[in-house]
């Protein structure tokens, strides 16, 4: 598996950026329709049905009820899929500041849905881990 094992490593180097667009995540039943499937950024099966994270905006467009927006933190770094504790350390200090935090692993790099209202105050967390004062 290719990517960064080292927690010290991952954490200097995690170069988190904030998305422009706001998400949501909504429930469908099992059949997802082809345009839902084609404009999801994820796609998770669950017994109650299947999850999916959209652009509000889509979201909106298709009739879905919206809650909560949130934003997308990438993590620059590529991380391997068996680092163990960047993910702990990113909530730990995110939960520190009162901040909800949805992590999404893909192949290359971590993804972390926070509030759009704070997430601005995340990237500063996460900022914080990267350069300790």
């Amino acid at each position: 598996m290719s990517g960064e094992t080292d927690l010290n490593t991952l954490l200097q180097t995690l170069q988190p950026v904030l998305s422009v667009d706001a998400f949501v995540f909504v429930s469908v039943p099992y059949a997802v329709s082809p345009t839902q499937l084609a404009n999801a950024l994820m796609v998770y099966k669950e017994d109650e049905g299947t999850t999916l994270i959209l652009e509000s905006s889509f979201a909106s467009n298709e009739g879905f009820a919206v809650d909560s927006t949130f934003k997308r933190i990438t993590c620059n770094v590529h991380s391997s899929l068996d680092a163990v504790g960047m993910t702990a350390v990113m909530s730990a200090a995110l939960t520190k500041a009162n901040i909800s935090a949805n992590v999404v692993a893909g192949y290359y790099h971590d993804h972390i849905f926070v509030p759009a209202g704070r997430a601005d105050e995340a990237i500063a967390v996460l900022l914080e881990l990267a350069n300790p004062s």
